[in-house]
């Protein structure tokens, strides 16, 4: 067994009567609270407010923030916890919880200034106010460097002028503070581009078309349209042209919590299609008994185990890396490009083993379906996992 796999499994035995404490609170909440309601906001794509706001309350969309920020003080570990729970009875649910917790606060508390971390940080760690994550444009996903907004320095130099439209802003219809990336000189390329802290309610701000997704659809996603709109230089995030280095290493963290929800996903699918296999008859028999429902059975198992040891290998990467000031790069988009793959190939096999039962809204295995489907796509598709683990295993630039 490798260094990083007895790492992993360390991790795993050394859960604190604490990370219990949590697992069982989130399991709790998750099934009387989320799971009943989560058909209804994936049909209606609202928003869901009341629940998010309770989980606010509850400590779970800051979780890594210390207390004195307003989060929960704890670490990666319940974080990730956390994720796989909610995930299970919603993957919407915990698309948010990811956005606040990693691509958000995380930003906040390893590239903020104590004044940015109380205006912009505390209402978000403690729930009182929904934070979002700016990277993405219509023409620019994967290659940032072709960002075409722009962040412009006023005459006197006390805001910069931004205009330009974002795209893809996960809790952009409802979010009150974002992070957002643009260009302050284009002719750097990355090392042109600059991450501001922003309050939706200044003028200037307009909220564009929701997307109408596939799945994942009561998280609200939508266009970020900028006009005029002025931002004080004190708002700039880890300095001037430090926006690129800053994205990508918030990316890590996010990738981490993408995982986790596409372990969540995968758990419910399987226990959905263990459940049926043990109940449904046919033949004479449970279906559970037949040869190739047992290899479905197995192979979704195994994926989900190799997942979750992915998953873990990567929260004691991050948190050793949090000690020593390393990356974790590659340990995230090892487990985000498994853990995705894993759920879109358990979600499937799910599904198949319900057979029509499956493919019909009266059961929950074709939202399962939908929902995995993004997890190989944000935070990174896997094309860009894949290129990411090789060039850091070549020791590419």
């Amino acid at each position: 067994m490798t260094d990083s796999a007895l790492n992993a499994v360390q991790t795993v035995l050394t859960m604190s009567e604490e990370h219990e404490a949590l697992v069982s609170m989130v399991r709790r909440f998750a099934k009387e609270r989320i799971a009943p309601v989560a058909e209804e906001f994936d049909h209606s794509g609202e928003f869901p407010l009341a629940t998010i706001k309770e989980m606010g309350r509850m400590g779970l969309m800051g979780i890594e923030v210390p207390e004195a920020y307003g989060g929960a003080g704890m670490d990666t570990l319940a974080y990730v916890l956390t994720m796989v729970e909610v995930a299970k009875a919603d993957a919407s649910h915990s698309t948010i919880v990811s956005v606040n917790n990693s691509l958000y606060c995380h930003a906040l508390m390893a590239f903020g200034t104590e004044d940015q971390k109380q205006r912009f940080l505390v209402p978000v760690a403690s729930g009182e106010k929904i934070g979002a994550y700016s990277l993405t444009e219509p023409q620019s996903g994967s290659d940032a460097a072709t960002m075409a907004s722009r962040a412009v320095l006023s005459e006197d130099g006390t805001h910069y002028v931004i205009n330009g439209r974002k795209s893809w802003v996960t809790s952009g219809p409802v979010a009150d503070l974002m992070i957002l990336f643009t260009m302050t000189d284009a002719s750097k390329g990355n090392k042109g581009i600059t991450a501001f802290l922003i309050d939706a309610s200044l003028p200037g701000l307009k909220r564009g078309k929701k997307e109408p997704k596939l799945g994942i659809r009561a998280s609200a996603t939508s266009e970020i349209v900028y006009e005029d709109y002025r931002v004080p230089v004190e708002n700039v995030l880890g300095g001037v042209g430090n926006g690129f280095k800053i994205a990508m290493q918030v990316l890590d963290a996010g990738r981490i919590g993408i995982a986790a929800q596409a372990l969540g996903i995968a758990e419910a699918a399987y226990e959905a299609a263990l459940d049926y296999a043990r109940t449904r008859q046919a033949f004479g028999g449970a279906i559970g008994q037949f040869q190739m429902i047992q290899q479905k059975i197995a192979d979704m198992k195994t994926r989900i185990e190799a997942s979750r040891l992915l998953i873990m290998n990567a929260v004691q990467a991050k948190m050793t890396a949090k000690a020593t000031g390393g990356r974790y790069t590659t340990e995230a988009s090892m487990a985000k490009l498994f853990a995705s793959e894993t759920a879109m190939f358990v979600t499937d096999e799910a599904l198949q083993i319900h057979g029509g039962m499956g493919y019909s809204k009266e059961m929950p295995l074709e939202r399962y379906y939908r929902d995995a489907r993004i997890t190989r796509i944000y935070e990174g598709t896997s094309e860009i996992q894949r290129m990411v683990i090789a060039r850091n295993e070549l020791g590419l630039r």
